[in-house]
């Protein structure tokens, strides 16, 4: 069995050591080599071509950011970002610069804490020997402009099909979220629900970076938030997302997870608390991420009557979820993201099909 090879990044000796002792209680792990700041980095990683980085943003000398877009330009690599949740937003910044994935430090000074991540830690090195590399590669590259892949504004008064699109993410969502909402510059007529993988504490930010770059209104939803067109609600992290009606309106529910939702915010959970309301008005679709969740709730949305659609594999950075929700037999379109916002919208009834 192949080796993942690991080089660990980070400017505390002792965050070192911790990081490189979960990592080699994994089968089939061996850390190779480890750098105190981004030039070291460079080198080790030039020099022992791992399989894997794990990084530190903040550090003396060289950052993580300017490591990873040097990195990312010259030796695509994959890499895990290991932050304190107090520097939310460079998260996103360090994943629209090629890193796969983070995990947020329990804390920003350096004690035992940084052990609690280990679980976490464990599941995303696992993906690894999953991960689309080509993927990885094409992440690296410069994106294309988002004007290619605009929505043309449909007329005013054009009424949607579909009241709802939700859909579920994990490894590699964020940067295909951005990608979608940057596409609507107006708002669209039906809401749109994401359950994205990730922890407490992240999206807030993640709302409010989405929300700047789209004709939706998208914010973290909170208990008793109204679902309408034009708006996005984001699960909130460590908490699942679920709908109900109340009167005329349909509400968000923010609901503690259960003790069998392994992935939270679960997709599972939200996908089938739309199908109970919204049935053949809804649109599910699954992007990007390792695990299964996403497969039982298509299953329930289908039942329902409603649309399902996954991210094909040429696009994933990982093709668990959507390769699980394919397996089921009820999807009804494949699709690569480069087509996926024209496929929501055609499934919307906004858009004719040859056009």
């Amino acid at each position: 069995m192949k080796k993942i090879r690991v080089v660990v990044v980070d400017d505390s000796a002792y965050n070192r050591r911790a990081i490189t002792r979960m990592l080699e209680e994994l089968p089939g792990v061996q850390v190779v080599g480890y750098a105190t700041n981004g030039e070291e980095g460079i080198r080790r990683v030039i020099d022992l071509t791992p399989d894997l980085v794990t990084l530190d943003l903040e550090m003396p000398r060289m950052d993580g950011f300017t490591m990873l877009r040097i990195l990312m330009a010259s030796t695509p690599v994959p890499v895990i970002v290991i932050s304190s949740t107090s520097g939310d937003e460079k998260v996103f910044k360090a994943l629209e610069l090629g890193a796969v994935d983070f995990i947020a430090k329990p804390t920003s000074v350096i004690s035992d804490e940084l052990l609690k991540i280990q679980q976490d830690l464990h599941q995303k090195v696992q993906a690894v020997f999953k991960l689309n590399m080509a993927r990885v590669q094409k992440r690296a590259e410069p994106a294309p402009p988002v004007a290619e892949v605009a929505v043309p504004t449909a007329p005013a008064g054009t009424a949607s099909s579909i009241d709802i699109v939700a859909i579920g993410s994990s490894t590699g969502g964020p940067p295909a979220l951005q990608r979608i909402f940057a596409s609507f510059r107006e708002a669209p007529p039906f809401a749109m629900v994401i359950s994205q993988h990730m922890p407490a504490g992240f999206t807030t930010a993640f709302a409010e970076r989405l929300n700047r770059s789209t004709g939706f209104e998208v914010r973290e939803a909170k208990d008793g938030d109204e679902v309408l067109p034009g708006r996005a609600l984001i699960a909130p992290g460590g908490h699942n997302l679920v709908f109900a009606r109340l009167g005329d309106k349909v509400v968000a529910r923010i609901v503690t997870p259960g003790p069998k939702d392994r992935y939270i915010p679960s997709v599972d959970v939200m996908f089938r608390s739309c199908a109970e309301l919204y049935r053949n008005r809804m649109l599910a679709v699954v992007l990007t991420g390792m695990g299964n969740d996403g497969a039982a709730g298509v299953r329930e949305a289908k039942k329902a009557g409603a649309q399902v659609l996954a991210e094909s594999e040429e696009s994933a950075v990982v093709f668990g979820m959507p390769r699980e929700a394919i397996a089921t037999g009820v999807v009804d379109r494949v699709v690569p993201m480069d087509g996926m916002v024209r496929e929501i919208v055609l499934r919307c009834g906004l858009l004719p099909r040859f056009s």
